[in-house]
């Protein structure tokens, strides 16, 4: 795991296994088939994403392949963040985006206390456009405002099985881009310790 400070706020990036991503896509492929269960696990109404599908993933499939692998990450997050070691974590919601072309996900922050989100598939080609830019796609994290040796943009162009966590409060939007294909993602928030959190607390 790298914890990164671009500009303030500390954003952690690791790799998640192929086998990790294997059982969430297939869970996943699973729900869109039926279309009874992705009406009940629909989230698109507490979200502002402008795509195609937004739904949870089921409680008991999260515990069983997934609770472990994001407590440990968060744990190892804050620990090389702040010295602390954190002894309560929650999950307080899990998603998946799907994302077509044109679609996107506007600027927007989360609830709870730590944020993550995960890349399950990405199409081929992401960033070609017009003008050749690398935006196609990818995802920025924004953090007050640019100024002499200060950047207030972080952008990171996601590649399957990329993770990475952020305080709740952090900006941040996924673009839009031109090539066929899904750009399928997972986000959730996580409330952990509050004395921890509470940074004026003693």
């Amino acid at each position: 795991m790298r914890v990164l400070s671009p500009f303030g706020p500390k954003i952690a990036s690791l790799k998640l296994s192929k086998n990790t991503i294997k059982k969430i896509n297939t869970e996943v492929d699973k729900i869109i088939s039926k279309k009874n269960l992705l009406k009940k696990l629909d989230y698109s109404n507490k979200l502002v994403g402008q795509v195609k599908q937004e739904f949870q993933l089921p409680k008991n499939f999260i515990k069983k392949n997934l609770e472990k692998i994001l407590f440990k990450a968060v744990k190892t997050y804050i620990f090389k963040s702040l010295g602390k070691k954190i002894l309560k974590i929650k999950i307080k919601n899990f998603w998946v985006v799907r994302q077509f072309n044109d679609e996107y996900n506007p600027i927007h922050f989360h609830d709870g206390h730590i944020s993550g989100v995960g890349y399950l598939k990405i199409p081929k080609f992401i960033s070609k456009n017009k003008k050749n830019t690398k935006t196609d796609g990818s995802i920025d994290f924004i953090n007050g405002s640019k100024m002499l040796m200060s950047e207030c943009i972080f952008n990171h162009q996601p590649k399957e099985g990329d993770m990475i966590l952020f305080p709740h409060y952090l900006m941040h939007t996924a673009y839009p881009f031109k090539t066929k294909g899904e750009r399928r993602s997972f986000s959730f928030n996580l409330e952990i310790d509050r004395k921890i959190a509470n940074v004026f607390s003693k």
